[in-house]
């Protein structure tokens, strides 16, 4: 392949009536084709023995929804904190549980709008495949009540967008997406890609739809997270995992800046291989360290299980029952533990008391009354350097 060749096989820059370059990206897959050997094939297969040990280990689980739902908030939290949120998952856990903390960040619901946009998809992927219509279906929910939501949210901008230091003009930008007029085109395209029986390797295939909708870029804002929440999407859709519990948003977050110079690198040199290399990397070591916590999981349940078993003796069937709701719950009331075991308060808030003497819940608040519980040692199974616990 020639240098000009490989440089062009992403889409080449246009300039615009108005003196601009805009670029414009090729249909997928890439011409010439991405060279699938050496490295970028061992990553390959790497990644994929990855996801089917992640996708084994989740259903040794007892109950693998409570550990997906917990999945779920943690990518929420991640994807949203790399456009600038502050709000960790333990912020998170206690605005679920109505705890009103006044030094925590006020963009929470930007958050539960992630959450939310991640089900609804889900829930409309046995109907409905990964298209444009789904993903126009879901950015409103993304933006709701948040920054963004009076930038037309569910319709294709209209008007020229671009990405840069903050300040920037359009004509200083480091990168500017494909005018309006080119987006249903283009996303038809990426559509047709989706769809399309080709011979690429599923993750292959993920990998270029993302990058690929990353460069078109096609709403005023919420495209890094709807373009992350596409890889979810697009997992589940092609029963790669039976339940979406690989996020990559930790892996994109912790190399942020080699994210962004890939995904630039694709469209000023055609270099799919090395975005390719990085993204399959990502698969692997976040696949890994799903297992291991699905792991870490277990252990945890059954040495709380034991000390409940052997301690608690005629109150363990009620604290294994409140055990279980935890895992779905970690940070709970008095009041609500009544509810899940159909007790009178007193004796709930007995049992409670009996679970914080194991050190399976901590007392959070520090008040008298309004006390909130913190399943302390689950919460930290998901604990990385952007969460506090």
């Amino acid at each position: 392949m020639t240098s000009q060749l490989i440089q062009a096989r992403a889409g080449r820059y246009i300039r615009q009536p108005s003196g601009y370059r805009a670029f414009m990206p090729a249909p997928l897959p890439p011409q010439p084709p991405v060279v699938l050997d050496g490295e970028l094939q061992t990553l390959l297969s790497n990644a994929d023995r990855a996801l089917g040990r992640l996708d084994g280990s989740i259903q040794t689980l007892p109950n693998p929804d409570l550990f997906v739902a917990m999945y779920v908030r943690k990518e929420a939290v991640l994807s949203s904190q790399i456009e600038g949120t502050q709000s960790s998952l333990q912020d998170v856990l206690q605005a679920e549980a109505r705890i009103l903390a006044p030094e925590a960040p006020d963009d929470v619901d930007e958050i539960f709008n992630y959450i939310h946009a991640m089900r609804h998809g889900l829930e409309r992927l046995p109907s409905l495949p990964v298209s444009v219509r789904l993903i126009r279906e879901i950015h409103p929910a993304l933006l709701r009540g948040g920054r963004g939501h009076s930038l037309t949210p569910g319709e294709l901008r209209a008007s020229q967008n671009w990405i840069g230091p903050r300040g920037c003009t359009l004509h200083e930008a480091t990168f500017v997406p494909p005018p309006p007029h080119e987006l249903p085109g283009l996303l038809g395209e990426l559509e047709t890609f989706l769809h399309q029986d080709n011979r690429q390797p599923v993750l292959i295939a993920i990998g270029l739809a993302h990058a690929q909708f990353e460069t078109i870029h096609p709403f005023l804002d919420g495209n890094g997270r709807v373009g992350r929440l596409l890889i979810t999407f697009l997992l589940c859709e092609k029963n790669i995992l039976s339940r979406p519990v690989l996020y990559l948003s930790w892996y994109f977050k912790a190399h942020r800046q080699d994210y962004y110079d890939h995904l630039q690198a694709v469209r000023d040199h055609g270099n799919w291989e090395a975005w390719l290399a990085f993204f399959l990397r990502g698969v692997f070591v976040v696949s890994q360290q799903a297992s291991e916590t699905a792991r870490q999981v277990l252990l945890l349940r059954e040495q709380h299980r034991q000390s409940i078993t052997d301690q608690l003796g005629g109150s363990a069937a009620n604290a294994h029952r409140a055990l279980e709701h935890l895992y779905q719950q970690p940070i709970v009331t008095v009041k609500q533990v009544q509810d899940w075991i159909g007790t009178t308060y007193p004796a709930a808030n007995n049992l409670v008391s009996r679970m914080v003497e194991l050190d399976i819940l901590h007392e959070m608040t520090g008040y008298k009354r309004n006390r909130r519980f913190l399943y302390r040692d689950y919460l930290r199974l998901f604990h990385d350097e952007s969460t506090s616990a």
